[in-house]
């Protein structure tokens, strides 16, 4: 009798056991850690994994190869703040009224929305950013900016009232004041007796605001600004708008990402005992791009190749401090970036001068600013020692779906409207991907369905001049098959009729009718 117990209970142990994998699908459900790593302004032949030339990026090269690599992966916008937002919302950017690139705005997520950090709390995770924000500080008034967000209190809403336990920011973007870092709400090393002063408004005539500026001191500039970039001069770098105040404050340019990637290693190592969420958000490509000086003239391309060189080196000290902390077993990594490429973005700094035969767009078309391809497909690249296996994707996806695949992956049942569980996707490679997708650039839309891509007639200029990006605006509908033709080289809105109807049907039943700037446009 004991033999028999002894077996019955074997066997149903054998039995939950087969169960359990079974409906784990070859993925643990026990709280791994998850960091997503985001890149700004990294085009999609940035990384050599991608697109092999004289550009060297062995540590994503490490995550691609030895994880899935998506060759349809895409950010949600052109523009960065709108891409962030549908990332940690799981929303489309367009849903949000207005929302653009920020300059001194309020915070345009809804301390009532939904977001990663905010689901993965119900786990009792501990949840943490580290790098650019820039999706506005304080309740002022929206995403237009006036600079009225007071720097020398604790500053709320920001990043600990939408989920995250822990923020170490800038908060917008490289080349705009304040130049300091803020951690919890609060500007580090501020000197109460030396208070900041923030506009965006002021005018050419006011020469008594704050620091000397790039438009009346140039002779104090090291780097010289080619358009938009003459405010207050920082670190002999003219920046968007005006600043007073906060010296003991303001960050050092050249040490920045070694400062963000000491505060995410502490933030790792502080949580390790628990499951974390770590939204790691770098400042490389974008500029102004200052490399430290061990990293200038490693990538001879100036400093554009050198900060992406200095990104890559970033991600391999993190990644070696997760293995150092035997973390790398249960830990999810996603890399990605927060739109496509851009080589001149208002400063004279040799990006296009010494590009070389490297291919930032890696053979696409447009960049950041566009509706063409390059302004949204981005490297897009799932890790997991262990748990993933090498592997290529040819399946379309998006960052507005990781939210719902997060929320599947740590057994939750919250789903985001726009997004799609995507999880066996980017955990085993199988699966279909997306079969259509909204693709956004400062508000205005494309529809990607299948192969194909439709872009609907907008106002404005075909180039943006300042940085010679083809924007896709035109006053006709486009058409492109991306199976024939990657490089949208051939509009086929005229030769595929029946197509075309398909897809501005399609288009319509998600975006609505309106959608464009073109009064009275007929829609058969």
């Amino acid at each position: 009798m004991m033999n028999f117990n002894y077996a019955r209970s074997f066997i149903i142990s054998i039995l939950i056991f087969i169960l359990g994998c079974e409906s784990n699908k070859n993925y643990s459900n026990n709280d791994p850690n998850i960091i997503i790593i985001y890149t700004d302004d990294l085009g999609y032949g940035d990384v050599s994994a991608y697109q092999k030339g004289t550009l060297k990026t062995p540590n994503i090269d490490k995550l691609a190869n030895e994880g899935i690599r998506f060759n349809f992966g895409y950010a949600s916008s052109a523009t960065c703040s709108p891409s962030r937002y549908a990332l940690l919302t799981g929303k489309y950017p367009w849903r949000k009224d207005g929302l653009r690139v920020i300059t001194g705005g309020s915070l345009v997520i809804d301390t009532t929305e939904m977001t990663i950090p905010k689901l993965l709390k119900r786990k009792n995770y501990r949840t943490g950013i580290v790098g650019k924000w820039h999706l506005g500080l304080g309740s002022g008034d929206g995403v237009a900016g006036s600079g009225i967000i007071d720097y020398n209190s604790t500053i709320s809403p920001g990043p600990n009232e939408v989920g995250f336990d822990y923020s170490h920011i800038m908060a917008d973007t490289q080349d705009r004041v304040p130049t300091v870092y803020i951690e919890n709400g609060d500007v580090v090393n501020l000197d109460p007796n030396d208070p900041i002063e923030v506009n965006f408004f002021h005018q050419k005539k006011h020469d008594d605001y704050g620091l000397p500026t790039g438009l009346k001191n140039p002779e104090l500039t090291t780097m010289k600004w080619h358009h938009g970039h003459n405010g207050s001069i920082i670190n002999g770098v003219p920046r968007i708008g005006y600043m007073k105040g906060g010296n003991n404050a303001l960050w050092s340019d050249i040490d920045m990402a070694d400062h963000f990637l000491q505060k995410a290693k502490e933030y790792i190592k502080r949580n390790k005992k628990n499951p974390f969420f770590l939204f790691y958000t770098l400042q490389q490509p974008h500029v102004p791009r200052t490399p430290h000086p061990r990293f200038e003239g490693l990538s001879g391309m100036g400093p554009r190749g050198d900060v992406i060189i200095e990104a890559d080196w970033a991600i391999g000290e993190l990644y070696k401090t997760l293995e150092s902390e035997n973390l790398l077993d249960n830990t999810l990594i996603i890399s990605s970036s927060d739109n496509g490429p851009v080589l001149n973005d208002g400063y004279y700094d040799d990006a296009v001068e010494k590009l070389g035969d490297h291919t930032p767009k890696g053979g696409l078309r447009g960049g950041k600013y566009s509706l063409f391809e390059a302004g949204t497909r981005v490297p897009f690249i799932s890790y997991w020692k262990g748990k993933i296996k090498p592997g290529i994707s040819n399946e379309m996806i998006s960052q507005i779906d990781l939210l719902n695949s997060i929320s599947k992956l740590v057994g939750l049942d919250y789903r985001s409207k726009d997004g799609i569980d995507f999880l066996e996707l980017i955990l085993n490679n199988k699966g279909k991907g997306r079969e259509e997708l909204i693709l956004e650039a400062s508000t205005r839309t494309a529809y990607r369905k299948g192969d194909w891509v439709m872009i609907p007639p907008y106002k404005g200029q075909s180039i943006a001049k300042n940085v010679n990006i083809e924007l896709g605006n035109s006053l006709e509908f486009k058409l492109y098959n991306l199976k024939d033709d990657p490089s949208q080289k051939n509009d086929l809105s005229k030769i595929e009729d029946k197509k075309l109807k398909e897809m501005i049907k399609g288009f319509v039943k998600i975006r609505g009718k309106e959608f464009t700037n073109i009064k009275n446009l007929v829609l058969e």
